[in-house]
Order: structure tokens, then C-alpha cells, then sequence
């Protein structure tokens, strides 16, 4: 998936989310609703994450120096676990102590007719935000599960805003749910109840996506089919013997770094050892564009036998 994608689908996430909050904010000033105020936190801190999102998203594209001559491709999946923090820390932790400091202090619900309008336009935002985020993330995984696309993905961009997409309409129904009933059955403990479970499932969507962002930080390798036909590329070369396993790492959501250790024919010069090193370079970067950082070893048949 192109960064263009992933950037359209933060955007579009942050533009909703910020309507939405506003509107919720004022809908729970009129009525006083508990799970409309955790609604209305959901959405400010998933505008305050598009926004890191996006700013990983920008450092993520600075050009290597010195300092940094792998570039900072990483500084997306640092700040992907910065969201995933302070989703659970602020979104699920203040959701929580919202519900429970109303079930300690109820008070009577107003007139919810504002709550509907609110949530049925905030559902209509979400669902346009998801599937903006939801057709990003499809391209180029037609033919993968969502789950299993999410768990092979390299750019949580995307993923990020789907995991909060998701949790922001599941929470929209919980928030439906508590205030009819709590209006319905005259029991405002109802409704902080509703925003406890919102709270919770903010907490599980943190989880899951700092769980899905921890590979990435820590250095996650490319997708076996592709070092499979790297090796598989390698060895077509009339100059190659033997190919070890390749060495992948993903430093950047489109920037793979490649390590390759390969034996070549006894007999070839070291002028046409070079010339083949050039000449598989070229065949992989063209075959794989991701693969920006290329390092072959060349070493003797014995030492791989040796090594192995």
C-alpha cells in the first residue's frame, strides 16, 4: 500500500472525528449524559491520535543522515505505540472513571431526543471514516483475511485507524444502548454502565493495537513468500553456488533492509564476482522495490558448508 493511502485514510479519520467531537461535547452539555461524555473523550483522543499519526507519519519520511543512515522509517511504529498508549491511558481510563464516578453520583437524564441525533450522525462519520481506512488498507490484500492482513501489515497507519474506527462505532451502539434504556427504564446507573463498557473497549482496542505495533518496533522480517523468491532470484544467477537464508528487517512501512550471504563459483574472477554481486542487486531491487538497502557477503562453498 502506497503512503499516499495511508496518509488519505489518517486525514479522513481526523476530519471525522473532530465533527464528531464537538457535537457529542455539546450533546452531553445539554443532557447531561454520562455515556455521551465518553463518547465525546473517545473521539477528542482519536483526533488527538490521527494528529500523531500523521506526524509520525511525516518524520517517518525525513531523509537518512549521519546519525540516522537507515532514515527514520521506525518513527511511524513509535508513534503508532504512543497512540495505542494513550488510548487506554486517557480514552478507556477517563471513559471508565466517568462511568463510575456517574453510578456514584446519578443523576437524572433530560430529554435524550439530542443524544439520538448525535449518535446517528457521529455512526454516519465513523462508517464513511472506516471505509475510506478500510478500502486503504484492502489494497494490495484482496485476497487476505482482515486479520490476517492486519498481522502481516508493515504500515500501521492504517490499521491504527481501522482499530479505532472499529471501537468508535462499536462504542456508539453501547452509548445507543445506555442512554435508551437508562431513559427508558428511568435508571441513569444505565448509563454509566454504558460508559465503563465504552471505557473497556478502548482499553482492548490499545491492546491489540500496541500488541500488532511491537514487532514492527523491535524489527519484523519480510513476508516469507518474498524472502523465498529472493533466494529463489538469487540462485537463477549462473554465477551462484549456494544462498543462505536471507536476513530481512522492515525499517520503514515501504523500506526493507536485506542481507544476503552468498557462495559463487570457485572459478569466477573476482572482477566477475563484482559484476554478478551488481547484477543480483539490480534483479531484486527491480523485482522488489521495497527491498532500498541491499548487503551481500561472498563467501566460499566450505565456509557455508561449515556454517549451516
Amino acid at each position: 500500500m502506497a503512503k499516499s493511502d495511508s496518509k488519505i485514510a489518517i486525514i479522513g479519520a481526523l476530519a471525522s472525528n473532530v465533527a464528531i467531537a464537538i457535537v457529542k461535547f455539546i450533546a452531553a452539555a445539554i443532557t447531561g449524559s454520562s455515556a455521551m461524555i465518553s463518547e465525546g473523550i473517545h473521539s477528542l483522543v482519536d483526533s488527538a491520535n490521527t494528529l500523531l499519526l500523521l506526524f509520525g507519519l511525516h518524520r517517518s519520511n525525513k531523509s537518512p543522515n549521519a546519525k540516522h543512515p537507515f532514515g527514520y522509517g521506525k518513527e511511524l511504529y513509535f508513534w503508532t505505540l504512543v497512540v495505542a498508549t494513550s488510548l487506554f491511558a486517557i480514552g478507556g481510563g477517563m471513559s471508565i472513571y466517568e462511568g463510575v464516578e456517574h453510578m456514584q453520583h446519578p443523576e437524572p437524564l433530560t430529554d435524550p431526543t439530542w443524544n439520538y441525533i448525535v449518535l446517528g450522525a457521529a455512526l454516519v462519520f465513523s462508517s464513511i471514516s472506516f471505509v475510506i481506512a478500510y478500502r486503504a488498507f484492502k489494497k494490495g490484500n484482496e485476497d487476505k483475511s482482515v486479520w490476517k492482513a492486519i498481522q502481516e501489515s508493515k504500515d500501521p497507519g492504517t490499521f491504527a485507524i481501522l482499530f479505532e474506527d472499529s471501537a468508535d462505532i462499536l462504542g456508539l451502539f453501547v452509548a445507543f444502548l445506555g442512554v435508551y434504556f437508562g431513559h427508558a427504564l428511568q435508571n441513569p446507573y444505565i448509563d454509566g454502565a454504558a460508559s465503563i463498557v465504552i471505557g473497556i473497549i478502548l482499553c482492548t482496542t490499545s491492546f491489540f493495537l500496541a500488541y500488532e505495533t511491537k514487532g514492527l518496533l523491535i524489527g519484523e522480517s519480510a513476508d516469507p513468500e518474498v524472502l523465498k523468491q529472493i533466494t529463489a532470484l538469487t540462485l537463477s544467477d549462473a554465477a551462484v553456488d549456494y544462498v543462505k537464508p536471507p536476513l530481512t528487517m522492515h525499517i520503514g512501512a515501504t523500506n526493507i533492509l536485506l542481507a544476503l550471504g552468498i557462495s559463487f563459483k570457485k572459478e569466477l574472477s573476482a572482477e566477475q564476482v563484482a559484476e554478478a554481486i551488481d547484477r543480483i542487486e539490480v534483479s531484486i531491487r527491480k523485482a522488489y522495490p521495497d527491498v532500498q538497502r541491499i548487503y551481500i557477503e561472498a563467501k566460499s562453498f566450505a565456509y557455508f558448508a561449515e556454517n549451516k
